[in-house]
């Protein structure tokens, strides 16, 4: 019965991935960021260490097109995002992140910067679905892979666990705060997931990203961004996890093949703050 749940629920992502879309902005994708965010947060007082990289195998020549919102062409690029979160609470963590980029022809370049909060809402089991949310704001390196300075944004996180199947959902509302775009509103994103826990360390998974640009004035489907992702991921001995994986390109706007491959450590450093009331549902 499980499987069944999971593979209407698999249908039901992609159809809403797909589908229930509401719009035209610049940076559609966040090509740092190929990750689908759980309900679940990081212990309090572990720290992560992670590197979220992905590789465009078959993108476009021309810029600003696909994964590319700068001058740079999206084709052969290599974007590598090195993540440092730490558990604040049981229920709240904190992340700041360094990226970079490498043009096809050009050298590693410093790309951005970004800094974010992410926590839970309730313990696990509370509600019908566990409820998480999303804070981040995000520094640009302009003109060369963005066109807007600054940039909020803000997602709930849902998730379902069925047995060894979880279906989560990461809707992503982002606007520009300063620079281009910063006097239009949001645009609307996703980032969507269906997994099965197979083996410790190694279980399969498919994920679903797109874009459609403004909530209020949504891009032409040609022009927008839809992709999808097989992936394996587990984890390694030492607590090292990772996740890798093709991703195809659905829609004429996007890049038309590119390779993910994160990887993260984790580390017990000590704790700031004390448990989280077992009463409680934010801190």
């Amino acid at each position: 019965m499980h499987r069944v749940y999971f593979c209407l629920g698999v249908c039901l992502i992609a159809l809403l991935s797909l589908a229930v879309l509401p719009p035209r902005v610049f940076a559609q994708i966040d090509p740092w960021e190929f990750e689908v965010y759980p309900y679940a947060t990081e212990s309090r007082g572990v720290l992560e260490i992670e590197s979220d990289n992905a590789v465009v195998a078959n993108g476009h020549n021309s810029a600003p097109n696909g994964t590319a919102a700068g001058t740079y062409p999206s084709q052969g690029m290599w974007y590598s995002g090195e993540e440092f979160t730490y558990g604040l609470t049981d229920r709240i963590e904190t992340a700041a992140y360094i990226t970079f980029a490498q043009p096809r022809g050009h050298g590693f370049w410093w790309a951005g910067d970004k800094f974010r909060f992410r926590g839970r809402l309730f313990d696990e089991g509370v509600l019908p679905v566990d409820v998480g949310w999303y804070a981040e704001l995000e520094w640009h390196k302009t003109p060369q892979f963005d066109d807007a300075d600054l940039e909020l944004e803000l997602k709930p996180i849902i998730e379902k666990d069925l047995g060894p199947f979880s279906l989560v959902l990461n809707p992503v509302f982002e606007k520009p705060l300063y620079g281009a775009g910063h006097d239009q509103g949001f645009e609307f994103g996703y980032r969507n997931g269906a997994y099965y826990r197979w083996l410790r360390y190694l279980s399969p998974g498919v994920e679903f990203y797109g874009g459609v640009g403004l909530i209020d004035d949504t891009d032409p489907l040609s022009e927008q961004q839809h992709y999808i992702f097989p992936v394996a991921w587990g984890e390694l001995p030492h607590g090292l996890e990772y996740s890798v994986g093709p991703g195809f390109g659905l829609t004429r706007g996007s890049d038309h093949v590119l390779v993910k491959f994160n990887i993260e450590l984790e580390h017990f450093i000590g704790a700031l703050f004390g448990p989280s009331s077992e009463t409680g549902w934010f801190f």
